[in-house]
């Protein structure tokens, strides 16, 4: 079990983590406005998701290993980078992406779509492996087993990750249908949430640029 004074520290900080805007929050807030609460909902389970692999990964020293070996690293970076930009661009690409309906037709095709890339997203990021890597054992007392103590605090940041993506989520819900009234509040939507993942995924192929 983690110690009461190990979670007092440990949740405000992964909390400030996790409100800095980033790939996982735009891509939850997008999905929110294009398909409704639910799949913000579900993109958020995906991210949980993905933080947990992320755990098990430097639990079993896989993190270590990207840390460790630049090559590893920068492959993991570009095809998160590409995956990144790839959004983007069929964001942009997609007419009508951002129509309101009322049809649940394919309804659940498109909550499995938001979680498989949502978890794809997550996981991609090497950035996420190594925070993870280098963050949680500041949280780990000596004497604890560090395997569980590790799985514990992976566990806690999933939970404090989809806490605040349902928040996300559920506003984003809400005011999708005032934002989302005019053809050109569609479009400009589009444009946005397209550029925005982008322009993350040329940051993140630009950090593996730096390494090379």
């Amino acid at each position: 079990m983690l110690e009461p004074a190990v979670l007092v520290s440990f949740v405000p900080a992964v909390l400030a983590i996790v409100a800095t805007p980033g790939p996982d929050s735009i891509y939850t807030l997008t999905q929110s406005l294009r398909e409704g609460r639910t799949a913000g909902i579900v993109a958020g389970a995906g991210t949980a998701t993905g933080v947990l692999v992320h755990t098990a990964a430097a639990v079993v020293g896989l993190a270590a290993l990207l840390r460790t070996t630049p090559d590893a690293y920068l492959v993991v970076t570009y095809i998160g980078a590409a995956y990144l930009m790839y959004l983007g661009v069929q964001l942009i690409r997609a007419e009508g992406t951002f129509e309101l309906r009322d049809s649940i037709a394919g309804e659940t095709r498109s909550l499995a779509r938001s979680y498989r890339q949502a978890v794809t997203i997550n996981v991609s990021n090497p950035q996420v492996a190594l925070f993870v890597l280098a963050f949680f054992p500041q949280f780990v007392p000596p004497a604890a087993n560090a395997p569980a103590q590790l799985s514990l605090l992976g566990a806690v940041y999933a939970g404090v990750s989809l806490l605040y993506l349902v928040i996300v989520a559920t506003f984003a819900g809400r005011a999708r249908h005032f934002l989302l009234e005019s053809d050109r509040s569609r479009r400009a939507i589009r444009y946005l949430s397209g550029s925005v993942l982008i322009a993350f995924g040329l940051r993140l192929a630009a950090s593996g640029a730096a390494i090379a």
